[in-house]
């Protein structure tokens, strides 16, 4: 009999530098990421950090986690991530390149650090 191994709820989440204005004003409001960041739990809260310099800089709490294809994203996705989908197709393929099977979190901030 094969045990299913439980995946722990992530206290953490990165970003490149270059969100942290928009998420700290409420521009960016998703952010998208792939199998292996599905594991948020809407209802709990995050502590968030600069990806390259490890700078905790606020808290999120988690709305949401919605499966997406990447086809599927549209100009309401690039809208919550405070950009046009042409750029968010491109910065997602850059991050994911080739990866069709997506994940948009959705948060709201809760707090600055």
């Amino acid at each position: 009999m094969t045990v299913p191994t439980l995946t722990p709820t992530p206290t953490t989440m990165t970003f490149f530098a270059r969100f942290e204005t928009d998420i700290l004003s409420g521009k960016k409001t998703i952010t998208i990421r792939d199998e292996a960041e599905k594991y948020y739990v809407p209802g709990s809260v995050v502590t968030v950090s600069i990806l390259e310099t490890g700078r905790e800089f606020c808290q999120l709490a988690i709305l949401a986690v919605e499966p997406i294809l990447f086809t599927e994203l549209s100009d309401f996705h690039a809208e919550q991530e405070n950009m046009t989908l042409a750029v968010l197709k491109q910065v997602i393929q850059d991050i994911y390149p080739g990866i069709e099977q997506l994940y948009v979190v959705s948060y709201k901030l809760v707090g600055q650090l």
